[in-house]
């Protein structure tokens, strides 16, 4: 029973969408600002660097908060971790309190993967860094450190829950970076 409130506490916490919240106060609808999206980059773009911070940080403790409880009460091989870590994702992506439209769940996915291996997680920011410095494309930075994510995860050797629970969260990721992806491969994607 406890595995299973924590799977929907993580959906619920992840379905908060900050950038929507904090916009809103702010007067601004993201819908009609920029990408339209409601993650950090947009609320960067429509509110300035500091709101996109406080977002990116409060999404990243969305995936983070929830899996660190799963790791510490079910272990690092349990599957009630991938559940939790999945829901935390797709809550964000499709919060019930925001009509199913939220953001790609790149900062979340970011909280659940620190929750499993801090040093993982910061050398997928590293890999997002670098490419982001390079090409000044945020789309590719996350597509590139989600698919960096799974391989270090897999070279470290973590257990098949652990694997299984990166690609269907990197899976999604690159789903709703399918926009971007196309507008990479045509030339008209945003340079940030």
């Amino acid at each position: 029973m406890k595995a299973l409130f924590l799977v929907i506490f993580a959906y619920l916490l992840g379905s908060i969408t900050f950038g929507e919240v904090i916009a809103k106060l702010k007067g601004v609808d993201l819908r009609n600002v920029g990408s339209g999206n409601v993650g950090a980059t947009n609320v960067t773009r429509a509110l300035g660097k500091k709101y996109g911070v406080l977002v990116f940080f409060l999404d990243f403790l969305k995936g983070f908060i929830p899996a660190l409880i799963a790791v510490k009460s079910f272990g690092i091989d349990s599957w009630v971790l991938t559940f939790t870590g999945l829901a935390s994702v797709l809550g964000h992506m499709y919060p019930v309190f925001f009509g199913f439209k939220g953001g790609k769940g790149v900062a979340t996915a970011l909280g659940v993967v620190f929750a499993v291996s801090p040093s993982v997680a910061l050398f997928s920011f590293l890999v997002w860094l670098g490419i982001f410095l390079w090409k000044r494309y945020v789309s590719l930075a996350s597509i590139t450190a989600t698919i960096s994510a799974f391989l270090f995860l897999f070279v470290a050797g973590y257990p098949v829950n652990v694997l299984f629970m990166a690609i269907v969260i990197g899976a999604l990721i690159i789903y709703r970076h399918r926009e971007n992806i196309n507008r990479l491969l045509t030339g008209r994607e945003h340079r940030f």
